[in-house]
């Protein structure tokens, strides 16, 4: 996206950013809020980082395969792309970035979860004592 805003190649090999990836862009507050969360193990920072993790980053990304979905159908069908980046069709590319895009949200919410059971877990004993 940061390729076609500051014109770092030239318009003919980089097509302009989609709508949803602006939104997008915020998928980095999850992220800065787990960090918060880790020195004095904040169960809340966390949580408010997996519920921004749904809304941030998941659902720009769902929202992007739905838009873009009509051009890959076209791509696929008739072997007609009008985008390209890099020499490419925009959509394939887009399409594999957001699979791992997807996968590393996945891990992130997953791994989220267990440290939250740990730090949940670990508050309880604390507690009983």
């Amino acid at each position: 996206m940061s390729v076609g805003h500051l014109r770092l190649l030239s318009h003919d090999q980089v097509a302009m950013p989609y709508q949803w990836e602006y939104p997008y862009l915020l998928s980095i507050l999850p992220s800065l809020l787990g960090l918060l969360s880790f020195p004095r193990n904040n169960i809340s920072y966390l949580v408010l980082s997996m519920i921004s993790m749904g809304l941030f980053s998941i659902a720009p990304l769902i929202y992007g395969s739905m838009e873009m979905f009509p051009a890959a159908q076209q791509l696929y069908r008739h072997g007609k792309a009008y985008r390209f980046l890099f020499g490419f069709s925009a959509v394939s590319i887009m399409y594999l970035v957001l699979v791992l895009a997807v996968q590393v949200h996945a891990w992130q919410l997953y791994y989220s979860k267990k440290l939250l059971d740990s730090w949940f877990t670990s508050t309880q004993e604390k507690k009983r004592k």
